[in-house]
């Protein structure tokens, strides 16, 4: 298994005094992707939403263990959450780009950053015509530019929107909009990608997309993603965890857990016998 990026130890979770998660216990490997299993309820989204405390934003939950990145427990109240969801980032399964332009979804994480400004007159005040926009854009030395064009390359979506990046992000498709939001969780640097069910709502040749950019950005980033698709874990994940009734069952290697598990019900599940 390749180094680890996260490692967890006895991980607990409680909602409204009911355990959700029962005692986890896993390493998450570096640069692959790890796709997340189960069936509704058991577990994986609140695993997934643990890594980097989104879980903190839903009442009275509770949690107790170890969540380990960078050799620091990020469960600990002193972790400031903010730095943590910009190193660990996360997508959801709806897209939701904000009600800003193309350009301004992009900028916007790395605006709260302290880097304010966003755009030059020459590029956005002088020109109404978007396509120099693009041109100057990716000639720009400033930093804003450089992440946006960067991101939306890396998201596989600037040839698609280079000629309208003063447009609502509202005008894109329902992939488009998400691998926007792909995009815009990259321009900050993030070291982990959390995706829950990110294609659930997309057409298959949406879906594609994704899959292939989720390929690409595993060389940068390590990636988690839960998934009711069977077809799409197999397809695009080096490892794969079963979820069961707030347990971690099984966890290996994608191939081992499809055609040799070594838990009876892991094998049940991946055959749709239940689920």
């Amino acid at each position: 298994m390749n180094q680890e990026i996260i490692k967890i130890r006895s991980l607990n979770a409680w909602y409204n005094g009911l355990q959700a998660l029962k005692d986890i216990n896993v390493e998450i490997p570096r640069n692959q992707i790890t796709a997340l299993i189960g069936a509704s309820g058991s577990g994986k989204s609140t695993f997934l939403r643990s890594l980097n405390r989104m879980l903190d934003t839903v009442p009275n939950t509770k949690t107790s263990g170890e969540i380990l990145f960078s050799g620091e427990n990020v469960l600990n109240e002193y972790v400031d959450v903010i730095t943590l969801r910009r190193k660990i980032g996360m997508l959801f399964q709806n897209p939701t780009p904000f009600p800003k332009s193309i350009f301004d979804n992009i900028a916007y994480g790395l605006e709260v950053q302290g880097i304010v400004k966003k755009k030059s007159n020459k590029l956005w005040g002088l020109f109404r015509n978007t396509k120099i926009i693009a041109q100057e854009l990716e000639k720009s030395q400033h930093p804003i530019d450089i992440a946006v064009a960067q991101s939306l390359k890396e998201a596989a979506l600037w040839d698609e929107v280079k000629d309208r990046l003063n447009q609502s992000a509202f005008q894109l498709s329902g992939g488009q909009q998400q691998r926007l939001c792909i995009a815009r969780a990259i321009a900050v640097r993030p070291k982990v990608l959390l995706l829950d069910e990110p294609c659930s709502e997309l057409d298959p040749i949406s879906t594609s997309k994704i899959e292939e950019l989720l390929l690409r950005l595993k060389k940068n980033y390590t990636i988690v993603i839960v998934t009711h698709n069977m077809h799409q874990a197999k397809r695009i994940s080096d490892f794969v965890g079963f979820f069961h009734l707030g347990e971690l069952v099984e966890f290996g290697e994608t191939k081992d857990i499809f055609e040799n598990p070594c838990q009876k019900i892991t094998r049940d599940y991946v055959m749709g016998n239940f689920g």
